[in-house]
C-alpha cells in the first residue's frame, strides 16, 4: 500500500487479492460487481446491510433555502434524497480504539 493516507480502489483489490489468493484483475471485478449492486440498491431505495459493518441507506434530505454565494441572492433547494452509511458498533469502537499516528 502507498503511504497516503487514502487507499484507493486499485490498493483495496490488491490487498484483497493477496489475503484470499485471487489476482487482482478478477479481485477488481468483485469489487466493481458489488459497488455496481450497492448503488442498484440504494437507487431503488432499498438498504444494503452487511452485518460486522455497517448499513448503507437512503435518507431524505428536507427542502430549505440556500444561497447564491456570489449574489446572496436565496436559492430554494428542493428536498433530495442522499446516500448514507453507518457503520455498526464494533466498526465504530474498531475505529475508535486505534491510535492515531502522527
Amino acid at each position: 500500500m502507498s503511504d497516503q493516507s487514502n487507499l484507493t480502489k486499485a490498493e483495496l483489490a490488491q490487498t484483497i487479492a493477496d489475503q484470499v489468493g485471487l489476482t487482482a484483475t478478477a479481485t477488481q471485478a468483485v469489487i466493481d460487481g458489488f459497488l455496481a449492486a450497492v448503488v442498484l440498491a440504494l437507487e431503488e431505495h432499498r438498504s444494503v446491510q452487511l452485518r460486522g459493518f455497517g448499513t448503507f441507506t437512503i435518507i431524505k434530505r428536507a427542502p430549505r433555502v440556500g444561497r447564491n454565494p456570489r449574489t446572496k441572492e436565496r436559492v430554494p433547494v428542493p428536498e433530495r434524497a442522499a446516500p448514507v452509511f453507518r457503520p455498526c458498533r464494533e466498526l465504530r469502537q474498531a475505529v475508535a480504539s486505534h491510535k492515531q499516528e502522527g
